[in-house]
């Protein structure tokens, strides 16, 4: 942004009215952590600064508080279930002026084609969508999905408008291995974000060496304190199923806080209509413990200073004139938007532009999803609130409901017609099937259920919307379609979310957990501990390997 005009610094020093004017504010400072009163100024856009300004337009405030816009370290728009216009239509509402996003789900479907695609619908938005490009794609060597994208085809976009950096590297066993395809694409930038749950001591190290600066997925204290001294910047998360701030909340204290920030990752439309974007993640922090002052100095400067975006992050001279307005920094409730220094309103929504559609999958038999053998099985273990899982082994014969055993199955989208059967516990269904095509990161077609018929229903139903979310109860069908890739929809946002919230009815009345779908959808992602099923049947992350359903075998 180019700040140097004659025009803004005589504004500046009140030699000319300002374009706008923000009176009787309590304006906060990131840089100090307290509040200033006075009187607000904008020209162009850019902040002037605090002072005796008069402008064309005047606010008074009444008091009110004055927030710099909000920013999401990280975070996969796709999860959203909403194309990138309507997603940052909505989150802009919660006071978001920028969210850095990593656009691998849809590059895992479409390749190049889906970058593109979401750098083009950029333009144009209240919202500053920045990407990191994606590291991994596929997740792993082992896994097979709609792409293969390597250093050169990513460099191809190193220099277009709106790329940061690299995106979380979630292959952290190729990057102890030293994988020089790896190596190539990390030599493309200096900015790179990582991807380590649980890794710590001299393989962390090691990571940390490679030149990895951030990570995503501490759930514990301990493990993002490790991180923390270490050098890594820690985004402390709070998304649909993951849950985290709570337990890193101590983490934040005057002295960490600049090397902290708050991060969605996945997001599902119908949290973000109910209860909010980094609003919701600053109300939680601060109902933790956490100070209101460090917890929004999380969401704007160490978030901008993170990233090296000089230009936000706080209301000072020269920086992006995005901000909101809230009552009481102790609830955090956003009353009013401003970017570039006008308030936003609820735009009306246009029709999605999608991707070509991508399934060339037909519904298992029958017998393909047969269950062949007994014993001590591996069984995936759902935990609440995390994507990490057990690993459980459990006596079996067959798949007992009342013991809340279920089948759960993935089946290749890309044409292989590879099909894989593993047993998962948690989801508690005493009936019926959920199927979606939303599987991080190969985003196969995936299913659990308390029968083989609702199963092959419900899979059914997803590859004839050709992508979607379903649930089949005896001869009921409740599907939300997502046309955009199968991982989008490009309806309005209240649309979607009133689709989601039909389906979150049956699953409630199935007598599941909460957000079944989100947790489904984390199941078949490789990179994540412990057990995950994929098209080829069971993976043990710790091992990093396919192994059987059976111990012993």
């Amino acid at each position: 942004m180019d700040v140097f005009s004659r025009d803004r610094i005589n504004a500046a020093r009140g030699v000319v009215p300002a374009d706008a004017v923000f009176k009787n504010a309590k304006i906060f400072n990131p840089f100090s952590c307290t509040w200033e009163t006075g009187t607000l100024a904008v020209k162009d856009g850019v902040i002037l600064g605090i002072g005796n300004y008069t402008g064309k337009t005047e606010y008074d405030l009444s008091g009110r508080y004055l927030v710099a816009g909000l920013i999401d370290a990280h975070v996969h728009i796709e999860s959203s279930l909403l194309t990138p216009r309507e997603y940052a239509r909505l989150v802009a509402q919660h006071g978001t002026a920028t969210v850095i996003a990593d656009p691998h789900e849809i590059a895992n479907v479409a390749g190049a084609a889906g970058i593109e695609y979401m750098l083009s619908q950029r333009v144009g938005l209240p919202v500053d969508i920045r990407y990191m490009l994606p590291s991994c794609v596929p997740a792993t060597p082992v896994d097979v999905g709609g792409a293969v994208l390597d250093a050169a085809d990513l460099e191809s976009f190193r220099d277009q408008e709106g790329v940061l950096g690299l995106g979380e590297m979630m292959n952290f066993p190729g990057v102890l291995g030293g994988d020089p395809s790896i190596g190539e694409k990390l030599a493309l930038f200096s900015l790179r974000d990582g991807h380590a749950p649980i890794l710590s001591g001299m393989d962390l190290n090691a990571y940390i060496l490679a030149g990895l600066q951030s990570d995503h997925e501490c759930t514990g204290r301990d493990e993002a304190e490790e991180k923390l001294k270490k050098g890594m910047f820690i985004y402390i998360r709070e998304g649909s199923t993951e849950h985290n701030i709570e337990e890193l909340a101590p983490l934040i204290t005057p002295l960490t806080v600049s090397r902290c920030c708050f991060a969605t990752d996945d997001c599902h439309v119908d949290l973000l209509v109910q209860d909010g974007h980094i609003d919701r993640c600053i109300r939680k922090a601060i109902s933790c413990g956490v100070r209101p002052e460090l917890a929004i100095r999380m969401a704007t400067l160490s978030a901008a200073e993170r990233f090296g975006l000089t230009d936000r992050g706080a209301l000072t001279p020269g920086r992006r004139a995005d901000f909101c307005v809230i009552d009481d920094p102790a609830t955090f409730v956003v009353r009013q938007v401003f970017v570039t220094g006008t308030a936003i309103a609820d735009t009306v929504p246009e029709k999605g532009a999608s991707l070509p559609r991508t399934f060339q999958c037909t519904v298992p038999s029958r017998d393909a999803l047969e269950i062949h053998g007994k014993g001590t099985a591996r069984v995936i273990g759902l935990l609440h609130h995390q994507i990490v899982t057990e690993s459980l082994r459990i006596p079996f014969d067959r798949a007992q409901p009342e013991d809340d055993v279920l089948k759960v199955v993935v089946v290749n989208r890309y044409g292989t017609g590879a099909c894989g059967i593993g047993l998962v516990r948690g989801f508690r269904f005493s009936a019926g099937a959920i199927a979606s095509s939303v599987a991080h990161d190969t985003h196969n077609v995936i299913a659990v259920g308390t029968s083989d018929d609702e199963i092959l229903r419900a899979i059914a139903a997803v590859i004839r919307m050709q992508g979607g979310m379903v649930a089949v109860v005896g001869e009921t069908e409740t599907c939300l379609p997502l046309d955009c890739g199968g991982l989008m929809s490009t309806l309005p946002y209240p649309v979607v979310a009133g689709q989601l919230e039909d389906l979150h009815r049956v699953t409630d009345r199935m007598g599941g957990i909460e957000d079944p779908f989100m947790y489904l959808s984390f199941l078949s992602l490789t990179v994540i501990p412990s057990f995950r099923i994929t098209e080829r049947g069971v993976f043990d992350a710790g091992e990093f390997r396919d192994v059987p359903l059976f111990t012993g075998t």
